[in-house]
């Protein structure tokens, strides 16, 4: 098929899925389900590959993220049972006043999000986002789409993550500069993506039931019944940051390994517990442990607040991997390879280029790191035959990882994540965290692009 056909069936399934979910108020999984079946299809799949491609991406989806999202859960679930969220945010707003609060989430969140993958910086962070705000007074949105953004500009730019590391393989960019010349500008754009979020009017958006509406009500902590547990005795602040920080620093430790260590037995111990599988299942126990002794928890009532929080993600986990599964028919239609091709053609400067076709690709598929590596790979000759600068280099692939910030959208496990978390509807989510995280990747970019002009 053409460039054109396929662009074509790929913006008219978008358009088919959202009427499907937004007008006609189907289930986004059954949505999803449907849209990728009949995508493979007009796309030219065969028959007898529609079925295993639609499995494979499921089942890619859901393994990555279905055990971070049970796991960081019940870790959450723990703590709100407990009264911890409410007792952290009380802590910090008094001692930073309730002006400061969001400014110093997300400028924790940009830091936890070094080394710590998106979904599960934003789901172990969720409870304690919900927790703020509700201390705070505030609706749930004000701190979760900044907190949201200030994970996701780290995720796609910084080392260690795979996608900029795999990148910087590709280009031929060195990792260390990246980080070096890559921070300040993530800071900067985190910075503004902060002040961009609190101009979305969001108490105009009305929050179905989540993990962010369950907060919302008076100051207190939410028992296990679901009511506000008057009196109950909370764990103090210190224990929640511990735990919190236990799952970070294990991860944190495997990753700073992997780079530094020789490949041996000691890099592949670190490496399974750094794991993000190991690190949160390791946390997910000794929560169980130390706050069930300070509760005074019996056994069987430790084991029912875990399984009490799997209910409540199961939509999400559901319709994450159906958000995988639509990704990976497109990818399969050979839809982003042809848009990368024309793109690559009009032989626009590498800078830009690099940002548009990166852009482009995460728009037609979903995943960031299939934009910003098939991106890398596209230009890395061009690159190379630029005659560039180390420093130049380092820039261009600074680029094409702002590219695959921005336009995250109903193809994107990350945007089920952070709407069902937040309750948005489909249409609000595109509304908010749609446009804010294109607010991001054009303001990463357009810094990127400002100091490649000055060094140029």
């Amino acid at each position: 098929m053409s460039t054109a056909i396929l662009l074509g069936i790929a913006v008219g399934a978008i358009l088919v899925l959202l009427l499907l979910v937004i007008q006609l108020k189907m289930s986004a999984f059954v949505a999803m389900l449907l849209v990728s079946l009949g995508t493979a299809l007009v796309t030219g799949i065969a028959p007898e590959e529609v079925v295993g491609t639609l499995q494979k991406g499921m089942g890619n989806t859901l393994g990555s993220v279905m055990i971070v999202v049970g796991l960081g859960a019940m870790l959450g679930r723990i703590i709100e049972t407990a009264g911890g969220a409410d007792a952290l945010a009380l802590a910090f707003t008094k001692k930073l006043g309730a002006k400061r609060v969001i400014g110093a989430v997300v400028a924790a969140a940009f830091i936890l999000g070094i080394p710590v993958f998106f979904d599960v910086g934003f789901i172990i962070l969720a409870p304690i986002v919900f927790g703020f705000a509700r201390v705070a007074g505030i609706n749930p949105m004000r701190i979760g789409l900044p907190v949201a953004g200030a994970f996701l500009t780290v995720h796609v730019t910084m080392p260690p993550h795979p996608g900029p590391v795999a990148a910087a393989g590709i280009t031929g960019a060195d990792t260390g500069m990246m980080i070096l010349v890559g921070l300040p500008i993530c800071a900067a754009t985190a910075f503004i993506g902060h002040f961009a979020a609190k101009l979305i009017d969001v108490e105009k958006y009305e929050l179905g039931e989540s993990p962010a509406s369950a907060h919302i009500g008076s100051v207190g902590s939410a028992g296990f019944e679901g009511a506000l547990a008057v009196g109950r005795k909370a764990i103090p602040a210190g224990l929640v940051v511990l735990l919190i920080l236990l799952p970070i620093v294990q991860i944190m430790g495997g990753t700073v390994s992997n780079m530094l260590l020789d490949d041996g037995p000691t890099r592949k111990w670190m490496g399974l517990i750094g794991s993000s599988l190991v690190a949160l299942l390791v946390a997910v126990i000794v929560a169980s442990i130390a706050v069930g002794r300070h509760q005074g928890w019996n056994l069987e009532k430790r084991g029912s607040v875990l399984d009490s929080a799997l209910p409540d993600v199961a939509v999400i986990v559901f319709v994450t991997g159906a958000g995988g599964l639509f990704a990976s028919v497109l990818v399969a239609s050979g839809i982003g390879d042809a848009l990368s091709t024309s793109l690559v053609a009009m032989r626009m400067p590498l800078i830009l280029a690099g940002f548009l076709i990166s852009a482009a690709l995460r728009a037609s598929q979903g995943s960031a790191t299939v934009a910003i590596l098939t991106t890398a790979g596209l230009l890395a000759q061009p690159i190379a035959d630029a005659g560039y600068s180390p420093l130049q280099t380092t820039l261009v692939t600074l680029a094409i990882g702002f590219g695959g910030l921005g336009l995250s959208h109903i193809n994107d496990s990350g945007f089920w994540i952070v709407t069902k978390y937040l309750g948005l509807s489909v249409k609000d989510g595109l509304k908010t965290w749609t446009l804010l995280s294109t607010v991001l990747g054009l303001t990463g970019f357009l810094l990127t692009w400002g100091v490649f002009a000055l060094v140029g």
